[in-house]
């Protein structure tokens, strides 16, 4: 049987060959980023997440920690957080899965099937159960808001200072003109 870390730098390279956008944190290989599209007919459907992932020391006999680190609305998932609540990564996690395994298989279900009745979102779970079509409309909304494409390159908190950057950019470059003409 391999090492662990055979397995996880083989399950990584996995991953890394799919449709999978894969973005490396640090020189290791335990911690990064996953892009992940929303899966067809559903309401996530347009939405584009960035996964953050990281592998305990003993993955694949441990479960790999999954969050979301762009918003979305969901029962089974930490608003601010990001934390996932799925019954396979958390408690049933087994070293036959695989990393491919979380985002062509885990994830999407989660997306398509949400349990309300476990939630780490309350107002998620509650609107869901109470009134569906409102729920889904909050979904597509989170997704316009929170997971375009572009929403994934930082965090809500620095698409606003990259506004403000633009904008400086915007006004410095009026300034530069005048600055340079001398003075009379």
């Amino acid at each position: 049987m391999s090492s662990p870390s055979k397995r996880r730098d083989m399950d990584l390279m996995k991953l890394m060959m799919s449709d999978y956008k894969v973005e490396m944190m640090n020189d290791g290989m335990q911690e990064f980023f996953v892009e992940f599209r929303g899966p067809k007919d559903s309401p996530y459907q347009d939405g584009v997440w960035k996964i953050r992932v990281e592998l305990p020391d003993a993955y694949p006999y441990k479960s790999p920690s999954i969050g979301f680190v762009n918003r979305i609305y969901h029962p089974n998932v930490d608003e601010m957080s990001g934390s996932v609540c799925l019954d396979v990564i958390n408690q049933t996690w087994s070293p036959m899965f695989d990393l491919v395994n979380v985002f062509e298989v885990f994830l999407p279900q989660l997306l398509l099937y949400p349990n309300a009745s476990d939630p780490l979102n309350g107002d998620a779970a509650a609107l869901m159960m109470r009134d569906h079509a409102a729920y889904e409309q909050k979904v597509k909304e989170y997704c316009e808001k929170y997971a375009k494409p572009e929403d994934i390159g930082a965090t809500q908190e620095e698409n606003s200072s990259e506004d403000e950057l633009s904008e400086e950019e915007y006004d410095a470059s009026s300034d530069d003109a005048i600055a340079g003409e001398p003075d009379p």
